[in-house]
């Protein structure tokens, strides 16, 4: 193996060492956040899709937070419980069903997500707004590549 090949698989290998322990340390903050609302982290994700999306097919909405599908229908129930959502069969295929966000959860939403947003921004604080966009493209680049080799 070269120098160069060495080299630029350690810097692989610490890359994917930074990017893990940046993911968790943020991660558990948003967490936290999350938990301030009484909702676990994918009710919270879950309703936040819907917030900006509205109503979407429940088999979605996994894809969208990346979560398993029991997992989502776990979280749906408990939503719809909290009354913030409600289920909507679809008219023209039985086989589809919504989660649509209710005006409840729109007026929850709207009162919480500010904070929460505030909350996130807080904790990027170390980067410019240049180097937000910079690392979103990277890793959005990353991300593509790994898709690409499987």
């Amino acid at each position: 193996m070269s120098d160069n090949n060495s080299e630029d698989q350690q810097a692989s290998l610490k890359l994917f060492v930074v990017l893990s322990k940046a993911y968790k340390s943020i991660m558990d903050q948003a967490v936290k956040d999350m938990r301030n609302y009484n909702l676990s982290s994918a009710e919270f994700m879950v309703l936040e899709v819907l917030y900006h999306k509205r109503r979407i097919p429940l088999q979605q909405i996994g894809e969208k937070i990346l979560v398993t599908s029991g997992s989502v229908t776990y979280n749906i129930d408990k939503l719809e419980k909290k009354q913030l959502i409600r289920r909507v069969p679809c008219k023209e295929d039985r086989r589809v069903v919504y989660a649509e966000i209710t005006d409840a959860g729109i007026e929850w939403f709207d009162r919480i997500f500010p904070a929460h947003a505030a909350s996130i921004h807080s904790m990027m604080h170390e980067l410019t707004t240049e180097e937000k966009h910079l690392t979103t493209e990277l890793l959005k680049r990353l991300g593509k590549g790994t898709q690409n080799r499987t």
